[in-house]
C-alpha cells in the first residue's frame, strides 16, 4: 500500500476479540475454512493445486453453490484462499507435477497449520489468517478480469505462452496503487465521520482520486474522469464486498442500462449535481470495523503514519498536546478522555499545563489542545490551576478554567494577559485546520469587541503577535480594518527585530 500519505486522521478500533468474531464471519474466510476442514487424503488437485473437475463439483455442492449461476468461480475462489493462507497444504508429486496438465489429477490436499490456527481461537492467530485473506483477495481485485484472460489466452501471448499483460492494457501494479489509494481515502473518511464508520457515495470517493484540491469546479473532462474512476471502483469493490473490508451497494444496474440505451457507452453518466434522494442508486460503500483494521495494518506495513484512538494513553502530556494538534475535535477529546482515565486530576492537570508552555512555533497550539483536555477535568484539579495564575502563557487559561466553574477569589486578568491569551489563541487556530471562513468570523469578532484592538495587540510580547496580525490583515472583510492590521503587523515585527 502506497505511503505518501504520511498522517491520517486517528481511528478507533474495535477490541481484538470483536474483531476475531467479525473476521470469522466473513463470508469467503468462511467458505475457505469449510473446504480446509473438507480436504483429505482423496481431494485431487492440479499441478497448480487447482481442484480437479469432479473435486471442484464436491467443493461446490459442500459449500451449497451447486446451483448458484457463479457457484463453481465462488468456490474455486474460497479454494485459492484456503491455500494462499496456509488453511490447505498441497501434497503434489514432483514426477507427475512434471508429466502432467493443468487440470490433470497431479496429487492431494490436506487440512494446513493456518486451520489449526483458527480452530485454536486466539485473536491474533484469527486475524492473521483473515489479513491474508483480504490480501490474496485485494491482489486478485487488481487482477485483469477472467474476460480479458481469456481474450489473451485465445491470442495475446508471446511465442513461450506466457500472457503478454501489454495487449490487455492492464498494469497490475498501477491497479494495485489505484486500489490501495482508494482504500486510503475510504479510510481517511472512515476516520473523520463523527458518527461512525458513515457511507461514502461512490462519485465522492471516486473525485477525492481525481479532482485537485484547489478546482472549485470540476471540467466536463475531469466529471467524465470521475465516472470512469467510479465504475472501475464498481468493478474492484463487487470483488472485495465478500472479504469483510467493506460494506458495499453496487451503481444500480438500471442505470447503466439507461446510459447504454441512450448513448451507447458502457459508464454511468455522472450528472453535475446529484439528488441526496438519488445518490445512493451511484454507489455507497463503507470500511467495515474490520476493514478498518485491516486497511490500518496495511498502512503501517507501507511505513505511513496510521493511529488508532488510544496510542497516547501511556505517553507523556507532551506528547499527547503535540499529536492532539493535528487530530479533528472529536478524535482529539476521545484520546484526552483516554489519556486522563485512571489519572489523579490535579497531577494530570499539573503535567498539561508543564508541558504545554514555551514559546516555540507548537507551543499555542499544545495549549490550546492543554486547555481543552482540561475542561474534561473536574473541581479535583483546581489546585493546579490555581498554582499558575501568576504564569504569563498559563495565567489566562487558569483563569477561564476557573470562572467557567464557578471558583470563588479568581483574580481578574490585567489587561496585557488579555491580549496575549487573544493572540496565543488565534495563533493556534491559525495554525489548525480550522476553515477561512471560521476565522474571519471569529478575527471580526474579536476586533468588534475591543476599542484600539490593534494599538494594544501590536505591543504584546508574543512570538506570533506579528504573525497574526498579517493574518488578520488577510481575513478580516472590512478593507480599513484589514489595512489597520497590517500597519500593525509591521509595528509589531519592527519592534520584535529591535
Amino acid at each position: 500500500m502506497a505511503a505518501d500519505r504520511l498522517a491520517l486522521p486517528p481511528v478507533r478500533l474495535l477490541p481484538e476479540d470483536e474483531l476475531a468474531r467479525l473476521a470469522l464471519a466473513v463470508p469467503l474466510l468462511e467458505r475457505a475454512v469449510r473446504l480446509a476442514r473438507w480436504a483429505g487424503p482423496d481431494t485431487r488437485v492440479d499441478v497448480m493445486g487447482e481442484l480437479t473437475a469432479d473435486d471442484r463439483l464436491r467443493a461446490a455442492a459442500e459449500l451449497g453453490l451447486t446451483d448458484d449461476q457463479d457457484g463453481l468461480a465462488e468456490t474455486s475462489q474460497a479454494w485459492g484462499i484456503a491455500i494462499d493462507t496456509g488453511m490447505v497444504e498441497l501434497e503434489i508429486d514432483e514426477a507427475a507435477g512434471e508429466a502432467t496438465e493443468p487440470g490433470d489429477p497431479a496429487g492431494s490436499a490436506l487440512p494446513g497449520e493456518a486451520l489449526a490456527q483458527l480452530t485454536a481461537g486466539e485473536p491474533q492467530d484469527v486475524l492473521e489468517v483473515w489479513l491474508a485473506t483480504a490480501e490474496t483477495a485485494l491482489a486478485e481485485a487488481a487482477s485483469p478480469d477472467f474476460e480479458g484472460l481469456r481474450a489473451a489466452i485465445g491470442g495475446d501471448q508471446d511465442d513461450d505462452g506466457v500472457l503478454d499483460l501489454d495487449a490487455l492494457d492492464w498494469d497490475p501494479e498501477e491497479e494495485a496503487e489505484f486500489l490501495d489509494t482508494a482504500l486510503a481515502n475510504l479510510y481517511a473518511y472512515s476516520a473523520m465521520e463523527e458518527a461512525g464508520y458513515e457511507s461514502v457515495p461512490l462519485p465522492v470517493l471516486a473525485a477525492s482520486l481525481v479532482v485537485p484540491e484547489d478546482m472549485d469546479e470540476p471540467t466536463d473532462a475531469v466529471l467524465e474522469e470521475v465516472t470512469e474512476v467510479m465504475m472501475r471502483l464498481d468493478d474492484h469493490f463487487r470483488l472485495l464486498a465478500p472479504t469483510g473490508l467493506i460494506e458495499y451497494r453496487p451503481v444500480d444496474d438500471a442505470l447503466i442500462e439507461e446510459t447504454d440505451e441512450d448513448e451507447g457507452a458502457g459508464d454511468v453518466a455522472l450528472p453535475a449535481e446529484l439528488d441526496p434522494e438519488e445518490i445512493s442508486r451511484y454507489g455507497l460503500v463503507r470500511l467495515t470495523p474490520l476493514g478498518v483494521f485491516g486497511v490500518r495494518a496495511r498502512l503501517l506495513d507501507a511505513g505511513a503514519h496510521a493511529p488508532a484512538t488510544g496510542d497516547l494513553a501511556d505517553r507523556t502530556a507532551a506528547v499527547l498536546l503535540d499529536a492532539m494538534t493535528d487530530y479533528p475535535d472529536q478524535a482529539a477529546r476521545a484520546e484526552a478522555e483516554l489519556w486522563l482515565d485512571g489519572r489523579k486530576p490535579d497531577e494530570a492537570a499539573r503535567e498539561l499545563l508543564t508541558a504545554s508552555t514555551g514559546d516555540d512555533l507548537g507551543a499555542p497550539g499544545r495549549r490550546l489542545m492543554c486547555q481543552q483536555t482540561l475542561s474534561l477535568l473536574g473541581p479535583d484539579a483546581e489546585p493546579a490551576l490555581r498554582e499558575v495564575l501568576g504564569d504569563r502563557q498559563l495565567g489566562g487559561l487558569a483563569r477561564v478554567w476557573l470562572t467557567e466553574r464557578g471558583a470563588r477569589d479568581v483574580p481578574a486578568p490585567d489587561e496585557a494577559m488579555v491580549f496575549w491569551l487573544t493572540v496565543d489563541t488565534l495563533a493556534a487556530q491559525l495554525d489548525s485546520d480550522s476553515g477561512p471562513e471560521l476565522l474571519a468570523e471569529l478575527v471580526t469578532g474579536l476586533v468588534a469587541q475591543h476599542d484600539g484592538f490593534f494599538d494594544a495587540v501590536w505591543r504584546v510580547d508574543h512570538p506570533a503577535t506579528s504573525d497574526v496580525l498579517e493574518a488578520m490583515g488577510r481575513l478580516h472583510p472590512d478593507k480599513t480594518v484589514a489595512k489597520t492590521a497590517r500597519k500593525a503587523a509591521f509595528k509589531a515585527r519592527s519592534k520584535a527585530n529591535g
